[in-house]
Parts: structure tokens; sequence; C-alpha cells
């Protein structure tokens, strides 16, 4: 038997009563939560037209977090489940199983903080800003059930799409394809009363090229089309509005195209550099949607991910500060429809905009409970895990430059001599995100406002404040791509994120051989 979503209906009154009931029996404890989800996936992926392979499964997970201790500290459980496990009697045993063994972890990590005397003053319990108890809930919303297309549709959806790449063109060697759909549906339960029941659909096809034309390197290239909604993604409703297949042809057109073209060389000095959205969607992840994460900022991520050059200390940081041009503006918003997209995080905090930088200006960072608590601000609502099993971390949401007022090719068109820089690739970051290199799929040779030569291997580098400062036009073309790869924490988790902007312009070094 399938386990599905429906399951949490006949479930969810139980679990909350088992939280709110079975914290109240925990002696010296201060908060506890409980997230469960259940998803339902389909997907199937082939190669060169070939069936690859297949899946049609559901996850199950549950994670329980709980504060307790004389010097409060955090204690975390997490476990995966089988369908009998969703039996009413055996949840509630594992319900109140996680909670002890969260709560030991608690005692133990709080009494393990107090024996530190030398250094007993600087620290602290754990604290937990004031948020909206809430008790919502969310239902999926897509125009096609996801759950309603057949293994048998989408399997031949994707030997269609990577035969018709491989068939483009002799120096097309090699052609993947991968389609997912599914739904997800997380319900959050806390000792504070909060009851919230959670779905999102998501579907997403991957396309990866390998082209090479005779005596020249091979050209590669993967890229995405997703979002959080059903099989009408796949169909054209998503942000090329092409079809999977329209957009896996247009991307093979670039790829055989690039395996014929130059390799752009390194600049000795910094070049006039106009960016496309598709590149600014790594370019605004890297050095402003991580390092605006408070526990980075903390310094709570050091050794898994790095700091942030937005902030050394409590004293001295950029908060206030102009750190970029003007015209620069950048927020991140779950509220809006993307791959960050959500109406309340993983700790039951309602969703929000955050404006990150106005006008050049450094206004605020992402945060959670804890972090919102040891600086002072407003919880925001970006904690979120990969699964429940897994305990959650500050993430950027749809994290993106904000719009400006020019039209890309008037931005072009002013331009005497500069690159137009075309589609992310790689980044290259520094630990605090303070410099970096992000190659990109395509550059273009800009001479007196018009495109000229095609380069490949190519990118830019910079100091990331410098370029920021050096942005002189930002356009009106705001685009927001889905990243379904964001990786985070230890054990590494891999979370969804929208990122994007509109064109910008400024000054770089531009990257290559």
């Amino acid at each position: 038997m399938k386990i599905h979503i429906e399951i949490l209906d006949k479930l969810k009154e139980q679990i909350s009563a088992t939280v709110s009931g079975y914290y109240k029996s925990l002696k010296d404890c201060k908060y506890l939560d409980l997230r469960l989800g259940i998803s339902e996936f389909r997907s199937a992926s082939s190669e060169n037209g070939k069936a690859k392979g297949v899946r049609d499964d559901c996850d199950l997970s549950f994670g329980i977090r709980v504060i307790a201790g004389g010097m409060p500290s955090w204690g975390f459980y997490g476990q995966s489940l089988g369908k009998n496990d969703l039996k009413s009697r055996e949840i509630a045993r594992l319900i109140k199983s996680g909670v002890n063994t969260a709560y030991e972890r608690a005692i133990a990590n709080a009494k393990k903080k107090s024996e530190f005397k030398e250094v007993a003053d600087s620290l602290t319990g754990v604290r937990l800003a004031e948020v909206e108890v809430c008790q919502e809930t969310v239902p999926a919303e897509f125009e096609i059930d996801p759950r309603k297309i057949t293994l048998q549709k989408i399997l031949g959806m994707s030997m269609d799409v990577s035969k018709q790449m491989k068939a483009l063109d002799a120096s097309v060697r090699f052609t993947a394809v991968e389609i997912t759909t599914g739904i997800t549906r997380e319900l959050f339960c806390s000792s504070e009363g909060a009851k919230i029941d959670q779905s999102f659909p998501l579907t997403q096809g991957v396309i990866y090229v390998s082209a090479q034309k005779e005596e020249s390197s091979p050209e590669v290239y993967y890229d995405y089309v997703g979002d959080l909604k059903g099989w009408e993604v796949i169909e054209g409703e998503n942000v090329y509005n092409l079809s999977l297949l329209d957009f896996a042809l247009e991307r093979t057109r670039d790829t055989i195209e690039l395996s014929g073209a130059e390799f752009l060389k390194t600049s000795e000095k910094e070049e006039v550099v106009v960016t496309d959205p598709h590149f600014n969607t790594l370019l605004v992840h890297e050095i402003i949607g991580h390092p605006t994460e408070e526990d980075r900022v903390l310094k709570m991520e050091t050794a898994y991910a790095g700091r942030s050059w937005l902030f050394y200390n409590l004293n001295e940081n950029q908060i206030g500060n102009q750190i970029a041009s003007p015209l620069v503006n950048a927020f991140s918003d779950p509220t809006m429809m993307g791959y960050g997209h959500y109406k309340y995080d993983s700790e039951g905090t309602p969703a929000r905009r955050v404006n990150l930088i106005e006008n050049g200006i450094l206004k605020g960072f992402l945060n959670g409970r804890e972090t919102a608590a040891v600086l002072g601000h407003e919880p925001n609502g970006s904690m979120r895990a990969t699964d429940p099993s897994l305990v959650p971390l500050v993430r950027m949401t749809n994290a993106a430059f904000g719009p400006g007022e020019k039209t890309p090719e008037d931005i072009i068109k002013e331009v005497r001599d500069g690159y137009y820089v075309v589609n992310h690739r790689i980044p290259s970051i520094s630990e605090s995100r303070e410099n970096f290199r992000i190659s990109a799929q395509k550059v273009y040779k800009i001479e007196n406002g018009n495109l000229t030569r095609l380069y490949r291997g190519g990118g830019i580098m910079a100091n990331s404040k410098d370029f920021l400062m050096s942005i002189d036009a930002v356009g009106n073309d705001f685009k927001l791509y889905p990243v379904p790869n964001c990786g985070k924490g230890q054990p590494m988790q891999i979370m969804r994120v929208g990122n994007g902007g509109p064109t910008l312009r400024g000054r770089a070094r531009v990257t290559g051989c």
C-alpha cells in the first residue's frame, strides 16, 4: 500500500495533542516543537533518448527540537519513517521516544555548558524571540495535479526530449534529461500552541548536454526548469515561458554554437561588464544571499560554510553602511512564487519580505528565532530544513536584486568597449564571500553598443563590495530563476531557493584561459 499525504488528515490532531500533552510532563523544559512530513514524488530519467531510470515513491520523516536545562540548551532528534509507523499508537510511541531523546540531549548540553566555569560568563542559555502563534492549513496550489501524471508519461517525455536534443546536430555527443513532479506536506506543532499544516507541489526538469565539433574541446552545460507548481511547469508555465522541450533545444543549440567558439582570455584590468539576469542569479546567491544569513553572521556556520563579509562583530559591521551603488536594491521574499516560496518557515514563523539592501545601504539579515533574539532583531521566518529529520538552518528564500528602469538593450548600447556575460555556471567564492569568481555559459564582446564576438570558458571576478559599488545601470527585466541545489550545514542539506534579478552593468575583470 502506498502512503499518500492525506493520511495527515487522520493524524494531525493526535500528533498535536501528543506534543502539547507530553511537553508538560518534562521537568525544566522550556520549549518543544515537532515537524512531520510526507512527500509523494515520481521521476524519470533518460540518456540519448533511452530510458535510464524511474522512481515512484514517498518519503516520511519527523524531527523534534527541545530547549531544556538550567542553562537552556538545544536537543534534537530526527528519524525517517515507514508506512507501519503511521499507525495511531505507533506514531504516538515514536513521538514520545523522540521527545525523550531530544530532551535528554538538551539536558546533557545544558549541564556541559555549566561545567565550563572558566568561560561561564560568556555562555548564555538559548532564547527564542517571540513570534505570532499560528494555526492554519495551507493547501497545495497547482493547475495540473502532479499525482495524476503517470510514470509512463514522465518517462516518455524525458526520452523524447533527450532524443530530440541528440538529433539536433552530429556534434551533440551526449544528452540527459530528468523530470520530477510531486507534492510535499509538512505538519508543524509546538508547545506554544502552533499547528501549521502546509502542502507544496514541485515540478522540475533538468537537462544536460555535451557537444564537440571536430578538433575542438567538448562543451558541456546543464540547467533547470522548475517551480512550486504542477505539471504545467513542464508545459511552459515557468520563468522561461518555454516547454521543457523548447528550453532543452534552446540550451542544446547554445552548446553546439559554443563548442566552436574561441576561449576567452583573462583581462589584466577591470572591464565594463553587463551581466544578464541568469548570471546574476548565482551572483546574488553567493555575495548577498549567503552572507546575510544570520547563523553565518554570528559565526555559527563558520566550520561548515564560512562567515560573512558584512559582519565582523557587534561593533564592526556594515549595517546602515553603503555597500553598493545607490541603484542597487536586494531582498529575500518567500511570499512571492519561486523555489523559495512558503507561508510559514520551519519554526512556524510567518514568512515575510526582508529588504537586505535599499539604495545601496545594508538594511538587515535573514534570521531564525534564536539568532533574532541574540541580535535583538525581529524574526523574519527564514529557517528551513531539507526534510523534517534534519535540523532547520537559516536559509535564503527568493533572494534577488531588485529591478531598475533601463531596458537591457539600452544598457548594452551605452557600452563602447566591454563584455556581455550570459547565464551562470560555476562559482568560486571566498570564505566570507568578500570576493568572487563566477563562470558564465557565454560571454560576448561589446563594441560600440553591439554584441560582436562570442566566447566560451569565461566569467568575471571582483571584490564583492567594489563590484556592487561600481554598478551604474540596472535593468527593468527582473527574472527569478530556480536553484535546486543550494548546499549548507553538516550533514549537508540541499535546499531549493529562488534567485535572480535584472540586467546589471558594473566593472570587473573578465576571466578565462
